[in-house]
């Protein structure tokens, strides 16, 4: 399968994303800036779609998809199911994702199941099982990258470090907090 006419035509060269056009030196407020663009643009299904990858005990790959439910100074929170159970548990999440849990089953079975669950706790809570979580990720590293027709990229990378530990030089600037930021190589 050739999937090269499928090659996106980015941005022109006088469009780049330079480190002025940054909304903020804070990387939360910063992807909370593009974020709400994003949210706002009609072509985006859903701005909180994210993709997580961690790897198992044993070092597999693992990713899945989730969704962000929120973001600021503490990190980002969002829902998913773990292997590992490291993180700070959240309490809040539609009962679906609660009761359906990678259970293989036909579609007419889901929606017959759905509005039983439905019915039973809609007036009481439901009851999480034990292999479900919510977590709290705290950031160490964001990057912001803009695609380029000419494919120079633009890639910025926020890190989070402790001044002793920056290897200041002319290309890292300080942001925010405990922030540095440069420009990568596309």
């Amino acid at each position: 399968m050739d999937l090269g006419h499928m090659r996106k035509n980015y941005l022109r060269d006088q469009e780049a994303f330079e480190e002025e056009h940054l909304a903020s030196l804070d990387p939360i407020k910063q992807f909370a800036a593009w974020f709400e663009e994003a949210s706002r643009c009609p072509e985006v299904g859903e701005a909180n779609a994210m993709c997580l990858a961690t790897c198992t005990r044993d070092g597999k790959p693992s990713a899945r998809m989730l969704l962000l439910k929120g973001f600021g100074k503490d990190g980002f929170n969002f829902f998913t199911n773990f292997e590992s159970r490291k993180g700070k548990e959240l309490d809040s999440n539609p009962f679906a994702s609660l009761v359906f849990y990678w259970e293989p089953l036909s579609r007419q079975y889901l929606r017959k199941k759905n509005e039983e669950v439905h019915k039973l706790y809609l007036e009481q809570e439901v009851p999480k099982p034990e292999y479900w979580g919510g977590y709290v990720l705290y950031p160490e590293v964001i990057e912001f990258w803009q695609g380029q027709t000419n494919r120079l990229h633009d890639r910025i990378v926020f890190r989070r470090l402790q001044p002793e530990e920056a290897q200041i030089g002319p290309m890292t600037h300080r942001g925010v907090d405990d922030w540095f930021y440069e420009r990568l190589s596309p």
